[in-house]
């Protein structure tokens, strides 16, 4: 219509222009034009303004129209979608209702499975509790037994080296280690036991050192020890030891290796004094059994006997103010210890065989892992032999059988005294032990390398000796130092149990310094250095005409000295 409008005022101008120019055309030809008047001007004029007027509101209402159309088509859509999606939410909710239904039902099938399965939860219930209460009687009982029971034991790590002033003596450096677990406890009121596991070679019992050799093989783990103590609680004065176990009566390394654990037999009986000087006073039973002989001939009904050592000890407790002494005595007698001298290949753990008696050829190796046989003079080096760990340095002599035998017997008479000093300073208290041990059984005179008897010489069976230490090891950062001497003849002892670490087990002058250091209340770092040497090189089976640390008999054999380095956890 706008366009219309304006096409209409266009033609009618168009004619007036037509018109205009018609009669002024005749008018200059033939009759002159009627002039136009400023009225008729004004006319087309207003005219012309109320035509765009017009024109202005039909154009306005075009686009009212407009809006209302576009807002026509927004409110449809929108309708549209909205029907969509109720369309949809109907379909849902009817999708939703039949679920619901099928809800229903199986809830219906789930209420009647929970009724019949409730008694039976009931019963499940009431068997449940039975057995958590039967399952917790049996782990308090469990716990009750664990409570009664101790695990300790400890790892330690040495560094090891060896060096002696002799031609052609190589130095010797190693490193080792040793690890020791067990437990003990109460069996009940009136028993306590023990069972420990430890590292070392089976056929020696005076280490449980294992070297780092051998191509990285598994360490050899034994019974170290094993034993049952009666104690009754209305008796405490009484304990009654029986089977493997550590030392119950006072000692040193002299006559014992602090890493072997006797077996056998002990009843200690102590009673504790209230006297101001006499705090107790101990005494003890001592029954050791060393070798079962299992030796017979049925046809002939005899057969060996075994070989086995008895003792005891009295010691007491005396306390005169800062100072504490423990004197002792110890009496101990070692029953046909000729057996040691005639072990056999498993119990000195030999790594060969040797040539000669009944064997008509050798050496051939065996699977031993042990020290072996010992050497004496004129005995055999192949099983049955002598066992000594680390030489066997008593006398002996070898009958016409080709047995050996010891040379003297040996019956202890050991006696020790053990102080210590409070200082007044908590952490350095003054420990010393003096030690005089005489063997009662020893043969005199004793005998030359050769066998023969040196009649300027008494009885070789003495020791004596001391170890003086400042400091303790109770505390984190408590320190120790200490140095021992010791002067032990030949036969003053059995050489197969003395102390291993010690120049040669007897007939020997040891001087031993040592410092320890506890880092934490379960580590301990150490240092000892041996300084010994042999005592008399003119002697049967002494150690440095073995080894060839000296060229001839009676001369004085240069020291060697040992230095160990000890990191120790216990646990």
């Amino acid at each position: 219509m706008y366009f219309q409008t304006k096409a209409t005022l266009a033609v009618k101008l168009s004619l007036i222009l037509f018109v205009c120019s018609v009669a002024a055309f005749g008018q200059g030809s033939k009759v002159k034009p009627k002039p136009v008047t400023a009225i008729e001007i004004q006319q087309l004029r207003d005219a012309l303004a109320a035509q765009q007027q017009q024109m202005e509101a039909q154009r306005q209402q075009m686009d009212d129209l407009k809006a209302q159309l576009r807002q026509l088509l927004d409110a449809s859509q929108r309708a549209s979608d909205s029907a969509r999606q109720v369309q949809a939410s109907a379909d849902q909710a009817q999708s939703a209702a039949t679920q619901a239904e099928q809800s229903a039902t199986e809830a219906k099938i789930l209420a009647t499975q929970a009724g019949t399965s409730a008694g039976e939860t009931k019963s499940s219930l009431a068997l449940v509790s039975t057995k958590t209460q039967d399952e917790d009687k049996r782990i308090s009982a469990l716990q009750d037994i664990l409570g009664r029971f101790r695990f300790n034991g400890d790892i330690r790590l040495r560094g090891e080296s060896l060096f002696q002033d002799v031609p052609g003596f190589a130095d010797r450096n190693r490193a080792r280690v040793r690890v020791r677990f067990g437990f003990e406890g109460k069996l009940n009121e009136d028993f306590t036991g023990g069972i420990y596991l430890a590292t070392g070679s089976l056929g020696d019992p005076t280490t449980t050192n294992e070297t780092f050799t051998n191509n990285f093989d598994r360490k050899t783990i034994g019974l170290d020890r094993g034993y049952i103590t009666y104690n009754p609680i209305m008796h405490k004065w009484i304990s009654l030891t029986a089977g493997k176990f550590a030392y119950q009566w006072q000692r040193t390394s002299v006559t014992g290796d602090p890493d072997l654990n006797p077996e056998g037999f002990n009843e200690k009986f102590s009673f504790d004094l209230k006297s101001k000087l006499v705090k107790n006073v101990t005494i003890q039973g001592i029954q050791l059994l060393f070798n079962e002989s299992n030796v017979s001939v049925p046809s002939a009904a005899i057969s060996g006997q075994d070989s086995y050592a008895f003792g005891a000890q009295v010691s007491a407790k005396l306390k005169f103010g800062p100072w504490t002494t423990t004197p002792s005595f110890l009496t101990l007698k070692w029953n046909r210890p000729d057996a040691l001298l005639q072990s056999s290949a498993f119990a000195v753990q030999a790594t060969t065989t040797g040539a000669g008696g009944t064997t008509p050829a050798g050496p051939f190796p065996v699977p031993g892992e042990g020290p072996g046989c010992q050497k004496v003079r004129n005995g055999s080096s192949f099983p049955p032999c002598p066992f000594a760990p680390n030489g066997m340095t008593n006398a002996t002599f070898v009958d016409a059988a080709g047995k050996a035998h010891f040379y003297s017997g040996f019956n202890y008479a050991d006696f020790i005294l053990n102080n210590q000093i409070s200082t007044g300073a908590e952490r350095w208290p003054i420990n010393l032990i003096a030690e005089y041990l005489q063997n009662l059984d020893a043969t005199a005179p004793p005998l030359d390398s050769s066998g023969k008897l040196l009649s300027d010489l008494g009885p070789q069976n003495k020791e004596y000796g001391f170890d003086f230490s400042v400091g303790q090891q109770k505390k984190r950062n408590d320190l120790q130092i200490g140095y021992a001497w010791l002067r032990q003849e030949q036969d003053a002892v059995l050489a197969s149990f003395a102390e291993s670490d010690q120049r040669t087990p007897t007939n020997l002058i040891q001087n031993r310094v040592y410092a320890l250091w506890r880092l934490r209340s379960n580590t301990t770092a150490s240092v000892t250095w041996w300084h010994g040497r042999v005592l008399n090189s003119a002697l049967e089976n002494n150690a440095a005409l073995a080894q060839k640390t000296v060229t001839k008999a009676g001369q004085q054999e240069p020291y060697l000295n040992r230095f160990q380095f000890d990191l120790i956890y216990s646990f």
